[in-house]
């Protein structure tokens, strides 16, 4: 936890209705398309038990969140039954504070509970470069999957757009 003054200054918690406009603003004001929609998704799936989704509140502002997929759409990832960690989000002004890392560190002691493996997808552009490095220092290596675009895996010699949907999967053993 992110601590100032001895006290705890990053409080984490499961994403709750209420929270879906804060969000949605939040990443509107800064023109990322995240509408309330997808946050109104993710909370059914969390109520059914299909995702977890964590909230981090920064001195009571909301400053990021990152979800967790029990059954991940990545086939390597869904065929093996392992939880990925999807859609980290940090807000520019809260970042390098140890946020993500207080996010991940929840997460993986969640999946930890049932199964002893994370994966997690990451794109390929610059725009990751952070999310990349941050991964590679907390022990995830490529599955060996390859890359994959829009959902498919990429094969030698063919042209694909470069966009966020260029993805690599990476794991990580816990425990």
């Amino acid at each position: 936890m992110v601590k100032r003054n001895g006290q705890n200054a990053l409080q984490i918690h499961p994403l709750h209705v209420v929270d879906c406009t804060i969000i949605a603003q939040a990443f509107a004001e800064l023109g990322w398309n995240k509408p309330l929609g997808q946050y109104m998704r993710y909370f059914e799936e969390q109520q059914a038990g299909k995702r977890n989704v964590h909230v981090a509140w920064y001195e009571q502002e909301f400053a990021g969140y990152l979800t967790v997929v029990w059954d991940s759409t990545y086939p390597p990832f869904r065929k093996e039954g392992i939880p990925e960690i999807v859609d980290l989000n940090v807000l520019p002004s809260f970042r390098r504070m140890g946020i993500a890392t207080a996010l991940l560190d929840d997460a993986e002691e969640l999946i930890s509970q049932r199964k002893d493996i994370a994966g997690i997808g990451v794109g390929m552009t610059a725009d990751y470069g952070a999310a990349l490095r941050m991964y590679a220092q907390r022990g995830y290596l490529p599955d060996g999957g390859g890359l994959y675009s829009h959902g498919q895996p990429v094969k030698f010699g063919e042209q694909v757009p470069v966009d966020d949907e260029l993805v690599l999967y990476f794991k990580r053993e816990l425990g």
